[in-house]
C-alpha cells in the first residue's frame, strides 16, 4: 500500500528540539505517527569524574526552564550519597525555593505555550497563536499580572537560591544561606499576591475553556483520551508533594499499583530504546513493555501536573483541594485520562504551590540558622524531586574521593515520552483524513504533546536556537506535493 508522509520539524512551543513523522496510506488516512528527538543526549557521560559537589551546579544547565527541579534533584542524590539528613530548616527552605520555581515555570507554560491555543484559538492563524496573540485577547492589565507573577517566582527563587535561573545553594546536608527577616516579609508579600494571581487564572480557564462546550467536547473526545498508569510523589498522606516524600503509582482505574522511596526506583522502571529517535522509553517493570498502547496491560504511565493528581488522594492545601474536587467532579470521576486536561492540572497545582509558598513564609523556622549538617563517607545515592512536567530522578555513584563514577539521570519528558508518541498518533489518526491537511490541524496534532510542557532540553540536553516549522508532504513515490512554512 502507498503511504505519504507529512513532516512536522520543529515542533512548536515546547523546551528543546523535536519533529513529527506523520505517515498516511493511500486513502488519506494516518497510517502512523513518530514522535523523534533527533539530538543525542550526554550529560550522563561527562559528568562522569566530575567533583559530586560540583553536580548541582552542572546538572542545573541541562534546562533553564526547570533548573531549580535539577539543582535540587541533584542535592537530595548527594544527601543519600554522603548519607546525611539536612537540618528541617534547611528543607524548608529548599520547598520555599521550589515554589517560587513551580509559581513562575507552571505561569510560563499556561500563559505563553499552552493558553495560545485556548484563549486565541488551535485553528487561528499561527502568527496569532502566541503571547501577544493572547495579550490581545485578554488585555494588557492581565498581561502585567502574569509577567509580574512570574518575575515573583523568579525573585523568591534569586533571594534563597543566589540566582533567579540557575541556583547555587544546595549543598549535601543542606543550603548555603539562611533567610533573612526583611527577606522572609518579601516573600510571604509574594506569597499572598500569587495566591490571587492562581485563583484568577483558574476563573480565567473557567471562562475561556470550561464555558466553551466545543473546547469541552474537545477535551474529552477520544482524539484526547490515553488510559495509562499514573506517576507522582506524594506525602505521609497520599497528597500531591514536589520536594519530598514516596513516589506513588495508580492503575488506569485509579488503584494504588506501587508507592516506592528514591532508592527502589529501578525496582519499578525500566527503559527501552527504538533505533528512531534518542529519548529512552521508561515503562513500568512489573507490567512490561507492550508497545506504544494505553491500558492496564502496558507498562506506560504518565508523569506530571495529570499524572501527580491522579496518582494523589488530594491536595495538602484548602483551596487548591476544593478546585481538585471540582476538576474531577466535572470530568467525571478520577482518574482523568483527557491529555488536555494536564492544563487544568497545572493552574490547580499553581494555586497548591502558591498556597504553600505563604505557609512556609510564615513558619517560624525559616528563618533559622541551623541549616546544614556535615557530610559522611561518600557512596551511592539516588534523588527525586517532581519537576514541573513529572518525576525527576538523579542516582549517582560516588568513588571514595568523591568523584562521580556513574550518572544516570531520568527526567520528566523521558516518563512521559511513551505516552506522548500514542497521544500524537492518536490525535493525528482522529484528525487527518485525506490530502487537504491545514496548518490548524497540524496545530491540533501538536496540541496532543504541547499539553505535557514536554522539555526536550531536558530528555535529549541539546539546545536549538530557532523554532520554526516546515511540514512537508509527499507521495509514494517521495515526490514533494505540498510544503507549508511557519
Amino acid at each position: 500500500m502507498s503511504t505519504k508522509t507529512i513532516t512536522i520539524n520543529p515542533i512548536t512551543r515546547l523546551e528543546g528540539h523535536g519533529k513529527i513523522e506523520i505517515f498516511l496510506n493511500e486513502e488519506g488516512n494516518v497510517e502512523n505517527a513518530y514522535f523523534q528527538v533527533p539530538e543525542l543526549r550526554g550529560f550522563e557521560r561527562f559528568c562522569e569524574g566530575r567533583k559530586a559537589e560540583d553536580m548541582p551546579i552542572i546538572t542545573s544547565r541541562i534546562c533553564g526552564v526547570c533548573p531549580v527541579a535539577h539543582h535540587f534533584a541533584s542535592t537530595k542524590a548527594l544527601d543519600a550519597a554522603f548519607n546525611v539528613d539536612p537540618p528541617s530548616a534547611a528543607k524548608k527552605l529548599r520547598e520555599l525555593i521550589y515554589c517560587g520555581y513551580m509559581i513562575y515555570d507552571h505561569t510560563l507554560h499556561f500563559y505563553f505555550l499552552g493558553a495560545p491555543d485556548f484563549v486565541v484559538g488551535p485553528d487561528a492563524p499561527a502568527g496569532e497563536r502566541n503571547i501577544f496573540g493572547v495579550i490581545k485577547k485578554v488585555g494588557l492589565d492581565v498581561a502585567q499580572e502574569v509577567i509580574k507573577h512570574r518575575a515573583y517566582g523568579q525573585k523568591i527563587t534569586a533571594i534563597l537560591g543566589g540566582k533567579a535561573t540557575h541556583p547555587v545553594c544546595g549543598l549535601p546536608g543542606g543550603i548555603s544561606k539562611p533567610l533573612s527577616e526583611e527577606e522572609r516579609q518579601e516573600i510571604e508579600k509574594m506569597a499572598e499576591s500569587s495566591v490571587e494571581f492562581a485563583k484568577f487564572s483558574l476563573r480565567l480557564f473557567d471562562d475561556v475553556v470550561l464555558k466553551n462546550k466545543n473546547y469541552v467536547d474537545m477535551v474529552l473526545s477520544d482524539a484526547y483520551t490515553l488510559k495509562t498508569y499514573y506517576m507522582g510523589m506524594v506525602d505521609e498522606n497520599n497528597k500531591v508533594g514536589f520536594y519530598d516524600g514516596k513516589v506513588r503509582v495508580v492503575d488506569p482505574e485509579g488503584r494504588e499499583f506501587v508507592k516506592f522511596a528514591p532508592r527502589e526506583y529501578l525496582d519499578v522502571i525500566e527503559e527501552r530504546v527504538e533505533p528512531w529517535t534518542y529519548v529512552k522509553f521508561p515503562y513500568l517493570k512489573k507490567v512490561g513493555w507492550k508497545g506504544f498502547v494505553g491500558g492496564s496491560d502496558s507498562g506506560i504511565y504518565r508523569v506530571g501536573p495529570l499524572g501527580r493528581l491522579n496518582a494523589s488522594e488530594g491536595m495538602a492545601t484548602p483551596l487548591a483541594q476544593q478546585e481538585y474536587k471540582r476538576m474531577y467532579e466535572t470530568l467525571g470521576g478520577k482518574p482523568v485520562h483527557s491529555t488536555l486536561a494536564f492544563h487544568w492540572a497545572r493552574l490547580i497545582e499553581l494555586l497548591y504551590v502558591a498556597e504553600r509558598c505563604l505557609e512556609l513564609s510564615r513558619d517560624k523556622e525559616i528563618t533559622s540558622r541551623d541549616i546544614r549538617n556535615k557530610p559522611r563517607t561518600p557512596g551511592e545515592g539516588v534523588g527525586i524531586v517532581e519537576a514541573a512536567r513529572g518525576t525527576l530522578i538523579h542516582h549517582y555513584i560516588l568513588d571514595e574521593e568523591a568523584l562521580m563514577k556513574r550518572v544516570n539521570l531520568i527526567v520528566a519528558t523521558t516518563n512521559n515520552s511513551p505516552a506522548i508518541c500514542i497521544s500524537i498518533r492518536d490525535a493525528a489518526k482522529a484528525l487527518i483524513h485525506g490530502e487537504n491537511v491545514s496548518e490548524g490541524l497540524l496545530n491540533r496534532v501538536e496540541m496532543a504533546f504541547r499539553a505535557y510542557d514536554p522539555c526536550l532540553a531536558c530528555a535529549t540536553h541539546f539546545a536549538v536556537g530557532q523554532m520554526p516549522l516546515q511540514v512537508s508532504i509527499y507521495d509514494h513515490n517521495k515526490k514533494l506535493m505540498k510544503t507549508l512554512e511557519r
